[in-house]
C-alpha cells in the first residue's frame, strides 16, 4: 500500500447509531442538536483507519462546555444468543459476533485506530441550571503521538433556557447484590460489599431508577427449583421454638444508603417464590446460636410454619416502616409473573399479604388480565405486549414492564435491536400516562436460573445462552464500580423524553403534544405500532425542544 493510501476517517453520528467494526457506516451525519437545562445529551464520533494500525491517538475537546463534557470509548461485547428464532423484521443482526455496548472511560484505555474497523467515541454533555442558554460549538480533535492533527469534527449544541423537570415516572431496575458480592469476591454485608453496592445504587439513580429492589430476604428470583442464590437478606431473624425476633439494623443502613443517593422508593423483595408463589424464599435465622436456613424450596407457601412466621414478621416490619417515616415510600411483591395455573397458590399468598399490608401498594409483574379483573391483583404490572386490556380498563396508576419475552413488535433493548427501539419507549410511556416501569436486569451476571454464578459478563452476555444478549444486565462490573452500557444511556434518553414531553404539556396541553407527535403518521402510536426510524425520533425531540423554547424567559 502506498503512503498516500493511508487515511484516517471520522464521522459524527447520533447516540441512536450502533457502530459495528465490520460494516460500512451509512448513518446520516449528525452535527447539531438541542438540550434543556439539567439534561444529558450524547452523540458519537466514529473513526476508522485505512492502512496499518495507528496507536496512541490523543483526543482533545475544545468548547466553553468542556468542564461538563465526558468522553468514553464504545467497547465491543461478544454475543452468542442474539434473538429468538421468530423475531420480527426490526433487528440489526441475527448472528453471533461482537456488538457495541460497554462505554469505557477514556482515561482507562488507549485509543488505537484499527485497520478497516469502525470504532466510536461516546460524547456526553451534562447540562445544569448554571449554564447560560445559547449555542455552543464543540470540537473533537484526533492527534497522533507526534502531535499531528489526524482529524477534527465539530458539533454545535444549543442549550435552551428551560429546565428539564424532575422525573415523575417510578422506575425500578432490579439490583442483584448477590451478583456484586460474587463477582467482586466480597462477603455479603461486609464493608467492601456496602461500598460497592453504594456505587451501584448511586449509578442506578443517576440513570433514572428512583426505586430500588430491597432484599428483606434473599430474593427468590431466577432461581432453579431446589437451588439457591447467595444469601443477601437484610432482616436479621432469631428463632426460638415458634417465636421469632427480628432485627432491622442492616435494613436501616440500606435505607440510609439509598436516601443519601436519592432513592425515592423502596421495593421490598418478593415474599414467595417466582412463577407461582408455591414456596417460601430462602430465609436464614439464628437458632440456638447457629445460623441455619429455616425456609426455602422445601417450605410450602401455605404451610402453617411460614404463615406464622409472616404473621409475626409483618407487624414488626410495619413498625419499622412507621418509625422511619416510609409509609409512602415502600412497595411490596407477592410473586413474580404468576400464570393462570398458579392461581390457587398465588391467591392464598396474596390474601395473607393483604391482610397485613393493605395500606401499602402491592405490585406484581403479570400478563393475565383475569388476575386484575377478579380483584386478585389490585396493582398489576402487565408486560408491554399484553398491556392492551389493562389500558382499555383504564386502570389508574398503571405500570408496565418488558423482559426476555417482549421481542416482537414492542420496544426493548437487546443487542440485536436498533437503539431507536430502545428510546421509543419514552414516547409510549408518556402517551399512555404510565406511572411506573420495571425491568428485571440491572446487573444479573449469573446464568439463567442462577445455576452458574461464576459468569464473566464481559465474555458472556446472554446468561449462558439463557436470554438474548442485552436482557440480563445494563451495567458491567468495572474495577471500582459500574461501567455503563450504551443501552442504558439510550434508555435514559427515553426517560428524559418523558420529562421533556411533560414540560411541553405544561405549556400547551397533552392533546396538542400528542397531535404534534403523531402528525403525519399513518396510524397512532401504540406499544406495538410506532416509527422505527432514527431520524423521525430525533426530529420529534428537536421539535419538542423548539416549542419549549418559545416559553423561555
Amino acid at each position: 500500500m502506498n503512503m498516500e493510501e493511508y487515511t484516517f476517517e471520522t464521522k459524527i453520528v447520533s447516540s441512536l447509531v450502533k457502530v459495528f467494526p465490520n460494516e460500512e457506516l451509512h448513518a446520516q451525519e449528525f452535527t447539531e442538536g438541542t438540550a434543556l437545562l439539567n439534561e444529558k445529551f450524547s452523540f458519537q464520533v466514529a473513526y476508522r483507519r485505512r492502512g496499518r494500525i495507528l496507536k496512541n491517538i490523543q483526543v482533545q475537546v475544545e468548547s466553553e462546555l468542556e468542564n461538563i463534557i465526558s468522553i468514553r470509548k464504545t467497547g465491543l461485547s461478544p454475543a452468542e444468543y442474539i434473538i429468538q428464532h421468530d423475531h420480527d423484521e426490526h433487528v440489526l443482526r441475527t448472528t453471533s459476533g461482537l456488538y457495541p455496548d460497554p462505554l469505557y472511560p477514556l482515561e482507562d484505555i488507549k485509543i488505537n485506530a484499527l485497520p478497516e474497523n469502525w470504532q466510536s467515541l461516546w460524547i456526553t454533555i451534562e447540562t445544569n441550571e448554571k449554564i447560560h442558554a445559547g449555542k455552543y460549538p464543540i470540537s473533537i480533535s484526533f492527534n497522533s503521538e507526534e502531535g499531528d492533527q489526524l482529524s477534527k469534527e465539530c458539533f454545535q449544541l444549543e442549550i435552551i433556557d428551560q429546565v428539564l423537570p424532575d422525573q415523575q415516572l417510578v422506575h425500578t431496575h432490579w439490583l442483584h447484590t448477590d451478583c456484586i458480592a460474587t463477582y467482586y469476591q466480597v462477603e455479603a454485608l461486609s464493608e467492601p460489599y456496602w461500598e460497592l453496592v453504594d456505587k451501584y445504587v448511586k449509578t442506578a439513580v443517576e440513570y433514572g431508577s428512583n426505586m430500588i429492589l430491597t432484599p428483606l430476604f434473599t430474593p427468590p428470583l431466577d432461581t432453579a427449583i431446589g437451588h439457591e442464590r447467595p444469601t443477601v437478606q437484610l432482616v436479621e431473624v432469631e428463632k426460638s421454638g415458634n417465636h421469632f425476633i427480628f432485627g432491622f439494623d442492616h435494613l436501616k443502613r440500606w435505607i440510609e444508603m439509598g436516601d443519601k443517593n436519592g432513592v425515592k422508593y423502596y421495593e421490598f423483595s418478593h415474599l414467595f417464590t417466582q412463577w407461582g408463589a408455591e414456596h417460601a424464599p430462602k430465609i436464614i435465622a439464628s437458632e440456638n446460636g447457629e445460623q441455619k436456613k429455616i425456609f426455602g424450596w422445601e417450605t410450602d407457601a401455605a404451610s402453617e410454619e411460614y404463615t406464622q412466621f409472616l404473621k409475626q414478621f409483618f407487624p414488626e416490619l410495619i413498625r419499622f416502616i412507621k418509625e422511619n417515616k416510609l409509609e409512602n415510600r415502600v412497595y411490596f411483591h407477592v410473586s413474580d409473573e404468576p400464570r393462570p395455573h398458579h392461581r390457587e397458590y398465588y391467591e392464598k399468598a396474596n390474601d395473607l399479604v393483604r391482610e397485613y399490608l393493605s395500606d401499602f401498594p402491592i405490585i406484581d409483574a403479570l400478563s393475565d388480565f383475569e388476575f386484575y379483573q377478579e380483584g386478585i391483583v389490585k396493582k398489576p404490572i402487565p408486560s408491554s405486549n399484553h398491556i392492551e386490556p389493562f389500558l382499555e380498563a383504564e386502570i389508574p396508576d398503571l405500570w408496565t414492564y418488558y423482559c426476555v419475552s417482549q421481542y416482537k413488535e414492542v420496544a426493548n433493548r437487546f443487542f440485536a435491536f436498533p437503539s431507536v427501539r430502545n428510546r421509543i419507549l419514552g414516547i409510549q410511556l408518556y402517551k399512555y400516562d404510565i406511572t411506573g416501569f420495571l425491568h428485571w436486569g440491572y446487573n444479573f451476571w449469573y446464568s439463567q436460573f442462577s445455576l452458574k454464578q461464576d459468569v464473566d459478563p464481559f465474555k458472556t452476555t446472554d446468561a449462558d445462552q439463557g436470554f438474548p444478549a442485552g436482557d440480563a444486565f445494563a451495567v458491567y462490573p468495572g474495577k471500582e464500580g459500574p461501567i455503563i452500557s450504551l443501552r442504558l444511556e439510550v434508555f435514559y434518553e427515553a426517560l428524559q423524553d418523558v420529562r421533556a414531553l411533560k414540560l411541553l404539556e405544561s405549556h400547551i396541553g397533552k392533546e396538542a403534544v400528542l397531535a404534534m407527535l403523531e402528525e403525519g403518521l399513518e396510524q397512532p402510536i401504540t406499544f406495538k405500532n410506532y416509527p422505527c426510524d432514527d431520524e423521525w425520533l430525533l426530529t420529534k425531540r428537536k421539535q419538542v425542544n423548539e416549542k419549549i423554547k418559545q416559553y423561555s424567559k
